[in-house]
């Protein structure tokens, strides 16, 4: 196992439940992955919050503590893995400070994983679990720029936003939560955004808004429904964005990552944040945008996002495709049984609870195969057809951003359906 974050947790968790034996290795001193912040391969910041609900971002068998708020700080979210590990006495099995420089294929069979130390060691079966928001993706403008430049990645206290004019790039949640941030703390705030989004306010009447797509997913409501109601919750609690001089989406209701803000109207209300087009050229210390307009500004955080990156395996292992691997369900190579990724998804809320469904099927088919059962042969073939097919009818816009794009409901319930009839035989 590749990494002891929130997926290598829950996978560890479900195979030793099984009865496999585990390693775990993990690159970072602690356990918590994204959500150990401080540590290198952490991209949280000091004030980020669960941008899911507690209930749906949750492991299946582990809930959040009741007296957790229903968005928790990124300290809470972390205490809870380590209240998971310890629970289910994963630590015992991890290795910290461990990273690995290459995995390698045997033509018998298994894999040969060469340490950062140098040592190599032999293991049956690989998952990788190394996480997707570690690799930042940065955009290509023309021009250069004079000031300072940072990935939303590397931005961790407002400090360095204090008496500086600031451009956020990128309107996901990250770049409108930095976007919020740098209004209350900059000399000045601005986004650029390259086409509009739809915003969603995190509660609807006191309830979370994603429980609330939860409640319409559970009743079956058609999409066309969900789409009508969410716009209509929306308009209630936020108003129209483009009253405000936000840009119109290009793109109907959930075609995109939700992006869950309840203040960017309101800095841009207040004046607070100005909103931009896209860039169009880095002139040393000012900026030039698609409309023409150029301004002034010290610094430039570009929130655009991470690429897929598995930079221990060979080039040739896997097929790629848009930036992706070609998986069955994200998680199964076609053609190999030694081989699996877990939270290798961008789900349309919480994640936590999504992986350990993926880790129960990974457990079901290994399970499966050693007890010679017909399902884990069917699932042989299945995995081979249908690897790399959408993963969901919703048509996602074709960008970098929804490369990983899961809706959460219809994904959970396969995932479950799958594992139900591995365990069937």
């Amino acid at each position: 196992m590749l990494g002891a974050g929130s997926s290598g947790l829950a996978v560890a968790k479900n195979l030793k439940q099984a009865g496999i034996a585990i390693d775990v290795l993990e690159k970072q001193g602690e356990l918590g992955g994204n959500w150990c912040y401080g540590q290198p391969a952490s991209s949280v910041y000091k004030s980020t919050h669960l941008i899911s609900s507690k209930q749906l971002t949750e492991y299946t068998d582990f809930p959040m503590p009741d007296n957790y708020p229903e968005f928790p700080h990124h300290r809470l979210v972390w205490k809870y893995l380590r209240s998971y590990a310890e629970h289910f006495d994963l630590e015992e099995h991890i290795e910290f400070g461990v990273g690995v420089q290459r995995a390698t294929r045997l033509d018998e069979g298994g894999w040969w994983v060469e340490l950062d130390s140098g040592e190599t060691r032999h293991y049956a079966r690989l998952v990788v679990a190394n996480g997707h928001n570690w690799d930042p993706r940065w955009p290509e403008f023309s021009g250069e720029f004079a000031g300072v430049q940072l990935h939303s990645s590397e931005y961790k206290t407002p400090d360095v936003l204090a008496g500086k004019r600031v451009l956020v790039v990128g309107g996901g949640n990250s770049g409108c939560d930095i976007a919020v941030e740098a209004a209350q703390n900059a000399a000045s705030a601005s986004i650029s955004l390259r086409r509009g989004y739809h915003l969603l306010p995190k509660f609807f009447h006191g309830t979370p808004i994603d429980i609330c797509g939860e409640r319409m997913l559970r009743w079956r409501f058609p999409l066309p429904l969900r789409r009508t109601l969410a716009a209509a919750a929306s308009f209630l609690v936020l108003g129209s964005p483009r009253w405000l001089g936000l840009p119109k989406p290009d793109h109907r209701l959930f075609e995109t990552h939700p992006v869950i803000n309840s203040q960017l109207i309101y800095h841009v209300g207040h004046g607070d944040i100005q909103v931009r087009p896209n860039i169009a050229e880095l002139c040393g210390e000012r900026v030039r945008f698609a409309d023409g307009t150029e301004e002034p500004f010290d610094v430039i955080i570009y929130a655009t996002g991470f690429k897929v990156t598995l930079p221990f395996l060979p080039s040739g292992e896997l097929r790629w495709s848009d930036g992706r691997p070609e998986l069955f369900l994200n998680v199964f190579p076609p053609d190999c049984d030694d081989l699996f990724f877990a939270g290798l998804i961008q789900p349309d809320s919480g994640q936590f609870g999504l992986v350990d469904e993926q880790a129960k099927l990974i457990a079901a088919y290994l399970t499966g195969i050693e007890a010679g059962k017909p399902a884990a042969d069917w699932f042989r073939q299945e995995k081979r057809r249908r690897a790399g097919e959408p993963l969901t009818s919703i048509r996602y816009l074709a960008t970098p951003r929804h490369a990983l794009e899961v809706e959460h409901f219809s994904y959970r319930r396969r995932l479950q359906k799958l594992t139900r009839r591995l365990n069937r035989g």
